[in-house]
């Protein structure tokens, strides 16, 4: 188990890659740093990208990460079946680089919302979710200003038929349609969602949960049993 190699990305303004970091080391993998700038992914056998505010959120949230260097090794990786997750500004960032549908806008209070939130875990086919129940309500904690999910009447609509949602809010924060927290790609080894796992993981820092654990135990025990 403690083979398991997860990248964990760090553009200009990335907050959240020590906390990602730490939380793949709690459930036994090697957490393995990668620099935006770099062409490599050394090998890892799955990549987390932080959160934060990447390039300041300049022009979109994760617009200009998406043609990073290290992107450039990411992007086709991704759609050759390396897991990959993204949260807060990584599911911004793997929006715009169209490995997720749909797009992230500024919350429909137009106010930066910063709280633990209730999610219900929709789809456990995936490389992130696997460690959940179908149906199984969670909390992790949220802090962003533009979190909106939004896509067109047809992506909605075959993310819902495809079983592609993968977490969905219980009390909607920021006006996301159809309540969506997370989606996956169809292959299912693609995840992104706004709450950030790497935040619920230690009773230590006062999360009133370690629901986040799931996300990283998932990933370890699939990369064990493929």
């Amino acid at each position: 188990m403690s083979a398991a190699r997860v990248g964990v990305v760090t553009f200009p303004g990335t907050l959240d890659d020590q906390d990602a970091a730490r939380a793949v080391r709690l459930v036994g993998a090697e957490a393995v740093p990668l620099w935006h700038a770099d062409h490599d992914l050394k090998g890892v056998d799955a990549v987390f990208l932080p959160g934060g505010f990447s390039y300041g959120d300049y022009l979109r949230c994760g617009a200009i990460s998406r043609f990073a260097p290290l992107m450039e090794e990411l992007i086709p990786a991704a759609r050759a079946g390396l897991p990959v997750i993204g949260t807060c500004n990584g599911f911004q960032i793997l929006c715009e680089a169209h490995l997720l549908p749909g797009a992230l806008t500024r919350n429909a209070s137009l106010h930066y919302v910063c709280r633990d939130q209730r999610v219900r875990v929709e789809q456990t086919a995936t490389a992130w979710t696997g460690a959940f129940e179908q149906g199984q309500e969670i909390t992790l904690p949220i802090k962003h200003g533009e979190g909106r999910y939004v896509a067109s009447d047809d992506t909605l609509a075959a993310l819902e038929s495809g079983g592609h949602v993968v977490f969905r809010y219980l009390g909607n924060p920021n006006g996301s349609l159809n309540d969506i927290a997370g989606i996956r790609n169809e292959a299912g080894n693609v995840v992104g969602l706004m709450p950030h796992p790497e935040h619920a993981v230690e009773d230590l820092v006062g999360a009133p949960s370690t629901d986040g654990l799931g996300i990283f135990g998932s990933i370890l025990k699939n990369l064990v049993n493929t």
